[in-house]
């Protein structure tokens, strides 16, 4: 099976290199979605169908099983703690 330039590392990291060189380009895709900003209600709902062909409740489960992964932390820390950090706070307002 051949990997094409994006699952072999075109993060900047070689693949098999750390733990981020795992994630694949959907986990990696929902993460660089998480760092964009959006401009109104429904905005993020929106580029969640069209951009990942996914329905908002599938891709908040998959985002919650990614904050968890200890790959997608060393992928991208700030974004993954800071999701955390909002996800500790609304489990804790319940």
């Amino acid at each position: 099976m051949d990997m094409d330039a994006d699952e072999a590392g075109a993060t900047g990291t070689p693949a098999g290199g750390s733990p981020a060189a795992g994630l694949d380009r959907r986990e990696r895709d929902i993460l660089a979605l998480e760092r964009r900003g959006f401009p109104g209600p429904g905005a993020k709902e929106r580029a969640i169908r069209e951009e990942l062909g996914l329905s908002p409740v599938r891709y908040y489960q998959l985002l919650n099983a990614l904050l968890d992964d200890t790959r997608a932390l060393a992928h991208d820390p700030v974004t993954v703690n800071r999701l955390r950090r909002v996800r500790d706070s609304r489990r804790s307002e319940r």
